[in-house]
């Protein structure tokens, strides 16, 4: 396997895809399940599956600004840190995106019972970041990364500070 001198290009970002799309995917599919029939919202259907839209199409537009516009792929492998364009709104767009998604679908859904999976998918992104990729930045760009976290947030798009 070769060595690059450049942190890695997914980072841990295939396992926290995963672990989000998957319980995801069940809440969609368990949604009317007999089981879950008191966390079916059918008088709000309309404004969830409104919200949903509007998380999903926020989802698509961040991950195209941070791997796209921001050319991710090339500053990693160019070593520099990206803190422009989307970056300045929220430190992790790419997972963020994802969880943007995740959390569009289980509006879409409309069932109570998984309106606590976005709480589960912000810990255990903020958890994942802390001790991998966040650690890996701290140690390839030292003070700037720091300066740069406390600006931007970690996991939820925001104005910068």
């Amino acid at each position: 396997m070769k060595k690059y001198d450049h942190l890695p290009i997914f980072g841990v970002g295939p396992v926290y895809v995963v672990s989000i799309l998957l319980p995801t995917l069940g809440a969609v599919l368990l949604r009317d399940h007999p089981a879950l029939t008191s966390g079916r919202l059918t008088s709000l259907r309309p404004l969830l599956m409104c919200i949903g839209a509007l998380f999903i199409t926020l989802s698509v537009f961040i991950w195209i600004q941070a791997v796209i516009v921001s050319k991710l792929d090339e500053n990693i492998k160019k070593n520099h840190l990206v803190t422009s364009g989307v970056y300045a709104w929220v430190r992790h767009p790419v997972y963020s995106a994802f969880m943007l998604l995740c959390t569009g679908m289980l509006f879409i859904a409309g069932n109570a019972w998984f309106f606590i999976l976005p709480f589960v998918y912000w810990g255990l992104l903020t958890v994942l970041m802390k001790h991998t990729e966040e650690k890996w930045l701290k140690d390839r760009y030292g003070n700037a990364y720091k300066e740069y976290c406390r600006r931007v947030n970690r996991c939820w798009p925001w104005m910068p500070k």
